[in-house]
């Protein structure tokens, strides 16, 4: 009897793995390898901002929150730009008393009548309290406030605050309409140089302004010595004198009426 054979059923196939999808937030390879994210964005809930550079107009509502002067008083840097006459300087410290920063309040105290000839309000800027500022202020005879930020706000706004934490020492500069003048770290002394500098522009500005308007007078008082002159040369002769000339006329007039008179009343007696 033949042997049947029986078909073996055909094995169910794999089931097919689900599919990857990259995430739409990945960031892209290159070269194989995954690049890291360096970007630094801005963080909207803090109002973080780029560091403001030379040139730049800062929109001073809220601009590095509020901070302290040394006699516990509260202000922004928009009071003290608007109480000012043309300006504000900050020049940041890290610590108050000691000798780098001594050095540095000294020298914008010894410079301070230069530095404001022009119109610029000069404050210190730390994170000290109002009452190491205050003893700082007495001792060293400043005659500028020194201003405190505790929580390094104005300093962070203006670009001097340490990671994760300090004060870098620099000049910040801004006029009363928000342009920024000067931003730049720098030394004790060449913090004050900068500021020079600035006011030295100003005031050869100032000057050439002022030699130009006394050049300016000087043209149109020429132009009118000249034309009185030419509405001289164009009288007729002998018109100088009319004036006195039509008084001694009249005097002689008078004198001839008079002397008729007198003929008269002899002719009578």
């Amino acid at each position: 009897m033949p042997v049947e054979l029986r078909k073996r059923k055909a094995s169910a196939p794999d089931p097919t793995p689900p599919v990857k999808r990259k995430s739409s937030t990945a960031v892209p390879k290159a070269n194989g390898k995954e690049k890291k994210d360096t970007s630094n964005p801005i963080d909207s809930a803090s109002g973080a901002s780029k560091m403001p550079v030379v040139g730049d107009i800062i929109d001073f509502n809220g601009f590095g929150g509020e901070v302290e002067t040394n006699d516990g008083e509260k202000v922004t840097l928009q009071k003290l730009a608007s109480e000012s006459t043309d300006g504000v300087v900050l020049f940041t410290y890290p610590k108050a008393s000691t000798p780098g920063c001594t050095n540095q309040v000294c020298l914008f105290r010894d410079a301070y009548k230069p530095l404001t000839s022009t119109g610029f309000a000069i404050y210190g800027l730390s994170t000290d309290s109002p009452k190491a500022n205050s003893t700082f202020k007495t001792k060293q005879n400043l005659p500028y406030p020194l201003l405190c930020d505790a929580e390094a706000t104005l300093i962070e706004a203006i670009g001097f605050k340490k990671a994760p934490k300090g004060t870098t020492r620099g000049v910040f500069v801004v006029n009363k309409e928000g342009r920024v003048l000067a931003a730049e770290a720098g030394g004790p002394a060449a913090t004050v140089d900068v500021v020079q500098g600035l006011v030295g522009s100003k005031s050869e500005d100032v000057g050439n302004a002022a030699e130009g308007e006394n050049v300016e007078k000087e043209i149109e008082a020429g132009k009118s010595n000249a034309m009185e002159l030419e509405s001289e040369q164009a009288k007729p002769a002998g018109a100088a004198g009319t004036k006195d000339d039509k008084a001694t006329a009249e005097v002689a007039a008078d004198v001839a009426d008079t002397a008729e008179v007198l003929d008269g009343d002899k002719a009578a007696a």
